[in-house]
C-alpha cells in the first residue's frame, strides 16, 4: 500500500488523514496517510527517512513549507513563486514539490461559489506566505486588476513587483484603496485573533465575494464585517478540500469529487 503523510507540528488537529482517506475510497486508490508530528529542527531529517522507507508523497503545514521549499529538488513554477511549498511528491530518488493552495483557493471561488474571476477587480489583503502562493493561480484567471494591500505597505509593493511579468498586479495602502472590488480574499491571519483589517467601507458592492483563508465553527469577524457591508462571504474550509484535491490528483493521476467530504467537514464544524 503506498504511503503518504501531512507533516507538521502541530499536527494533531489536521483534517487532511480524513480528507484523503475519503479521496481514497471514492477513486479506488490503495494507499494509506497519516499524521507524522516532526520536531521543529528535525524537518530535513523526517523527510529523509520517510523517502528511504518508500513514502509515495507528503503534505507539508505549518511552520515547514519554507523549509519544504529548500529541500525540493524540482519546483512547479506555482511552487518556485510562492516561496513555499505544501505538497511533496517522491519519484526516482527526487523531491518534486508543488504548491496547491492557491489553486485550491480558485477553484472553491470559481467552482464551489460560482465567482467568475476573469475581468474582475481582485483585492488580495496580506504580503506573506498566502498571499505569494495565490497570487499566480489568480492571475492566471485574467483578472481586470489585481490590487495588494498589506499593514507595511512597502511588502505589498515588492510581491506586486515580483508578480508584475504575470498580470495586471499593483499595490496601495488601505488609504489609497478606491471603489468597489468583485472579489476580496483575506490572506492575512489577522481572523485568529479576531483582528480586522482597516478596509474602508468603499471596497464593498452588493455583488461582492469576501473570502477568508481562515475557518471555524462560525463567521470570522472579516466575514461577518464584509456582511454588514452587503457583501456575499465564503470561508476558506473550501480552498482546504480543494488544494487537497489537487494533491491527490497529482499523487494518484484521478480528480477526487469535493462536494461530500467539504458537506462532511462543515457538518462536522457545526456540532
Amino acid at each position: 500500500m503506498d504511503e503518504y503523510v501531512v507533516i507538521g507540528n502541530p499536527i494533531a488537529h489536521s483534517k487532511s488523514p480524513d480528507i484523503h482517506a475519503r479521496f481514497a475510497a471514492q477513486t479506488g486508490q490503495s494507499m494509506s496517510y497519516e499524521r507524522l508530528l516532526v520536531p521543529l529542527h528535525g524537518f530535513k531529517a523526517a523527510v529523509q527517512v520517510f523517502q528511504r522507507r518508500g513514502g509515495r508523497g507528503a503534505n507539508i503545514t505549518v511552520p515547514f513549507k519554507l523549509e519544504a521549499h529548500a529541500l525540493a529538488d524540482q519546483l512547479t513554477e506555482r511552487a518556485r513563486l510562492a516561496g513555499a511549498v505544501n505538497t511533496f511528491k517522491f519519484e526516482e530518488g527526487c523531491i518534486l514539490g508543488d504548491n496547491t493552495d492557491g489553486a485550491g483557493l480558485v477553484t472553491d471561488i470559481m467552482v464551489n461559489a460560482g465567482q467568475a474571476l476573469q475581468g474582475r477587480r481582485i483585492l488580495l489583503l496580506g504580503a506573506g506566505g498566502a498571499s505569494r502562493g495565490a497570487l499566480l493561480p489568480l492571475l492566471q484567471q485574467r483578472p481586470a486588476e489585481l490590487v495588494v494591500v498589506n499593514r507595511t505597505a512597502s511588502r505589498a509593493e515588492e510581491l506586486a513587483t515580483q508578480f508584475a511579468a504575470y498580470g495586471p498586479v499593483r499595490s496601495t495602502t488601505f488609504a489609497g484603496l478606491e471603489g468597489a472590488f468583485d472579489v476580496i480574499v483575506n490572506a492575512t491571519s489577522a481572523s485568529l485573533s479576531d483582528d480586522l483589517p482597516p478596509l474602508p467601507p468603499s471596497v464593498y458592492g452588493s455583488e461582492t465575494l469576501a473570502y477568508d483563508m481562515m475557518y471555524g465553527r462560525g463567521p470570522t469577524v472579516f466575514m461577518q464585517s464584509a456582511q454588514q457591508h452587503g457583501a456575499h462571504v465564503r470561508d476558506g474550509l473550501g480552498m482546504l478540500v480543494e488544494q487537497a484535491a489537487e494533491a491527490f490528483q497529482w499523487w494518484r493521476g484521478v480528480r477526487p469529487a469535493t462536494a461530500e467530504v467539504f458537506a462532511s467537514l462543515r457538518q462536522q464544524l457545526s456540532q
